[in-house]
């Protein structure tokens, strides 16, 4: 699609001061206004599937690395493709929504494609983070970012945090032998 999909459900677009949803089109306008103030924009992106510590922690270090705080999340059908049919476990709307809700991040866009590079490349960030399982040479838009002067960086994940690892003592706790 290339374009963040505008949400329905749980947008309060009347209050903009807090307001941290975005399409992608008021996203580029946003970035504008942050270069403008002279704001380091750092961006990453993910799935944020069941919400957990180490989404926070990673979240948190990587709002560290700049002044705002920019977080892609794929939409449903796009976790599809990456993840198999049976995720995501929590819709898009609610991780928006979730995501948006968290101190450290300024703002939060959804995108259909399987990777955000449309997303990058029209954001620009200064700073492109993801977590330290990807080796920095296969960091998507990590050429169009490091072209615009910008930076890209991996951040160290919380051991044995994950939501596939939640959905694995679900499984086991519930539906193994039913003690």
């Amino acid at each position: 699609m290339g374009e963040c999909q505008h949400l329905t459900k749980y947008d309060d677009r009347k209050n903009k001061s807090v307001n941290k949803i975005y399409t992608q089109k008021e996203l580029v306008a946003q970035r504008k206004i942050w270069k403008q103030g002279h704001q380091k924009v750092v961006f990453t992106n993910g799935v944020f599937d069941i919400l957990h510590r180490g989404h926070v922690e990673y979240l948190n270090a990587a709002k560290k690395m700049g002044d705002i705080l920019v977080v892609g999340i794929n939409t449903n059908e796009s976790v599809q493709r990456i993840k198999g049919i049976k995720r995501p476990i929590v819709d898009e709307q609610d991780r928006v929504y979730i995501i948006s809700q968290l101190m450290c991040v300024n703002a939060v866009c959804l995108f259909s494609e399987d990777t955000p590079l449309q997303l990058i490349t029209a954001l620009v960030p200064d700073i492109l983070v993801k977590g330290a399982d990807y080796s920095l040479e296969n960091i998507v838009g990590k050429n169009i970012v490091e072209q615009s002067g910008g930076e890209v960086k991996t951040i160290t994940l919380t051991p044995g945090r994950s939501s596939s690892n939640i959905i694995e003592i679900i499984v086991q706790r519930f539906c193994g032998d039913g003690k």
